[in-house]
C-alpha cells in the first residue's frame, strides 16, 4: 500500500453523501494491485485495482493504421476507448451500444493523449495500438486509474511488440516490398530491445486524483471523498515531470492560489509514487 504519515490523519465532517471515509491519511493513496494476463488473447491484458476501482485494461496492435493516415506513412497511433460495465456502478449503467456519449468520449480522449504523450509515434513505427479500458467496479477516479493501468499494459504490450519484431528501429525496418517477398526481421539483442523500448516509451504517464475536502487536501479520491468535495482535480504527469494534462473544477466553492498549489504538490508526490509502481510491476517481466 501507499500511504501516508499517522500524523496526517484527521477526522471530517459529516459527509454529505451519508457514507463512511475508509480511514486513510490525507495523502495516503488506495492500495493498488494488479493481475497481468488476465486475459489469453490480447496483446497485453491487466486488472487493475486502486481501492474498490476495477479496470481491465487489454491491448491489441492492428496491421494497418487508421484510414486517415496518408499512405505509407512511417510512424503510429495510439487509440484509447473507456468503457463503464453495467454493474460498476450502484445502480445498472446502461451500454452505449450506439457510441460514446458525452462524457465517456470526453474520458477516451483524455486517455488516449495522455498515453500518446509517453510514446514517440515514429519509433513506434507504422503500427496502431488500441489501449481498452473497461470499468469493472466504479468507486471514483476511473479515468486516472484507466490512465495509470493503461500505461502499465501499453508497455508491456510494446516490449512484445519488439520481442516478436513487429517494432524495429526505423533503420532495421523491412520495406513493403521486403514484407510482401516473405522478408524475416532481425533479431534484437536484449540490450536492443531494452534500447528500443526507451526510444519509444522514454517515458511512462500516471494520473492522480486530488480535492479539497472539509478544507484539506485529499489525494486519490474514492466516491464519497469524491462526492464531498469542494474542489477536484485530476492530474496527469510523464515520469520526467511534464504535465500533460491538468482538470480542477471548485465544484461548490471557489479555491485560492496556494491551495492551487497544495493541490498540485499532493498530486505531483502521489504521482511519483506510481511510476515507481509502474517500473517495479514491469522491471523482470516480458
Amino acid at each position: 500500500m501507499i500511504d501516508g504519515t499517522p500524523a496526517e490523519r484527521c477526522l471530517m465532517a459529516k459527509m454529505k453523501s451519508g457514507g463512511k471515509e475508509d480511514g486513510r491519511a490525507q495523502k495516503e493513496m488506495r492500495e493498488i494491485t494488479v493481475d497481468f494476463d488476465f486475459t489469453p488473447n490480447a496483446l497485453s491484458s491487466i486488472l487493475y485495482k486502486q481501492g474498490e476501482t476495477m479496470v481491465l485494461v487489454t491491448v491489441t496492435a492492428d496491421k494497418g493504421l487508421p484510414r486517415w493516415f496518408p499512405r505509407n506513412a512511417t510512424r503510429g497511433w495510439i487509440h484509447a476507448e473507456y468503457s463503464l460495465l453495467p454493474g460498476s456502478t450502484n445502480t445498472r449503467f446502461r451500454r452505449e451500444r450506439n457510441g460514446a456519449k458525452g462524457r465517456t468520449h470526453e474520458i477516451e480522449r483524455l486517455v488516449a493523449r495522455s498515453l500518446r504523450g509517453a510514446v514517440d509515434l515514429e519509433a513506434l513505427g507504422p503500427i496502431s495500438m488500441t489501449v481498452d479500458c473497461e470499468i469493472l467496479n466504479a468507486d471514483g477516479g476511473t479515468r486516472c486509474a484507466s490512465i495509470t493501468a493503461g500505461n502499465i499494459a501499453l508497455r508491456l504490450a510494446i516490449r512484445r511488440l519488439i520481442a516478436s519484431g513487429r517494432c524495429l528501429p526505423i533503420n532495421l525496418r523491412g520495406s513493403e516490398q521486403d514484407l510482401k517477398d516473405g522478408w524475416t526481421p532481425p533479431d534484437l539483442t536484449p540490450e536492443e530491445r531494452a534500447e528500443h523500448e526507451s526510444a519509444v516509451m522514454a517515458n511512462d504517464v500516471a494520473a492522480l486524483s486530488v480535492g479539497m475536502v472539509d478544507g484539506k487536501v485529499r489525494v486519490d479520491l474514492d466516491y464519497v471523498l469524491d462526492s464531498n468535495a469542494d474542489v477536484d482535480m485530476n492530474v496527469v504527469m510523464t515520469s520526467e515531470g511534464s504535465f500533460v494534462e491538468v482538470q480542477g473544477t471548485g465544484e461548490e466553492a471557489t479555491y485560492t492560489r496556494d491551495e492551487l498549489d497544495s493541490l498540485l504538490n499532493a498530486a505531483v508526490e502521489g504521482i511519483e509514487k506510481l511510476h515507481q509502481l509502474q517500473t517495479s510491476l514491469l522491471e523482470d517481466r516480458d
